[in-house]
């Protein structure tokens, strides 16, 4: 049955987003996207090699797919969108869904987004998580855009963090992201690309010894016209003592482990990414 919920769900969205009317064409946007490794605020989102040994994989070419589409109501201001990509890091799931809706308006010079967000993983739950958001965007053509967003945890758990949903007793609400990012066109079809965020674990989640960190994502994209474009960046976070897991178990002597290894999710990568804007 997981299963089946897994492979069903991108093939249900897809004939949705076809499906929907065709007065809605201008209204609607989607995107198709290839990525060498999916970092989620600085941390791998394919980690653990899941059935066959449950050991964390340390290499940095770590595929995924991704899709989705946002449909905006006409000038009023408000919208909805789904977005998936594949993942590896809860057993029994290989799908990340995400269902968002919100409103955006003018402040002045400022750009205005806000809105709620739930993240499913629709083969094992523990890690479903909802977040409200708002952000402000500033433009300046010598300058270049800002965005200053910040999102925060409404649901019982964080990513499955606390474990919540396993009666751990702890929760992960409260949790906050905060995030700048930068960009600016640099030359002709290239665009300068910059971000830094802050995640707060809630007091639970840092009591079981994950601590608040910062992660960062740096690079370039190029524009190759036709809505495609061609991403590289480094992206990674500190803290990586406090978030690893066992790459290689190693050997138990009796006195000891020797030769066991360890991977953290938030160890810094050189990513590209191929986007196609529909």
């Amino acid at each position: 049955m997981k299963h089946l919920l897994r492979t069903a769900l991108p093939v249900l969205v897809l004939p949705t987003l076809f499906a929907l009317p065709m007065l809605a064409n201008a209204q609607l946007t989607g995107n198709v996207a290839l990525t060498t490794n999916y970092k989620f605020r600085g941390q791998d989102q394919d980690q653990d090699m899941l059935g066959k040994n449950d050991y964390a994989k340390t290499r940095g070419f770590k595929p995924a797919v991704q899709g989705g589409f946002d449909y905006a109501f006409g000038d009023s201001g408000f919208y909805v969108g789904n977005w998936n990509s594949s993942v590896n890091w809860l057993k029994g799931n290989s799908l990340e869904s995400d269902l968002y809706g919100g409103y955006k308006f003018k402040a002045g010079p400022l750009d205005m987004d806000v809105g709620a967000l739930t993240y499913l993983y629709p083969g094992n739950s523990t890690g479903n998580t909802t977040e409200l958001y708002a952000s402000a965007g500033y433009t300046d053509a010598t300058l270049g855009s800002f965005t200053l967003k910040y999102s925060h945890t409404v649901s019982k758990d964080y990513f499955g963090y606390a474990g919540a949903k396993t009666g751990s007793g702890r929760t992960g609400r409260n949790t906050g992201y905060l995030n700048l990012a930068y960009s600016k066109e640099i030359v002709p079809k290239v665009t300068l690309k910059a971000a830094v965020g802050y995640t707060n674990m809630s007091s639970d989640i840092r009591g079981l010894g994950y601590r608040s960190y910062v992660d960062y994502n740096v690079g370039a994209t190029y524009d190759f016209g036709s809505g495609l474009t061609l991403t590289g960046s480094v992206q990674g976070a500190n803290k990586k003592s406090s978030y690893v897991s066992v790459a290689n178990p190693g050997f138990d002597y009796g006195f000891g482990t020797v030769g066991q290894t360890t991977y953290s999710p938030n160890k810094a990568r050189f990513i590209l990414t191929l986007t196609k804007t529909l």
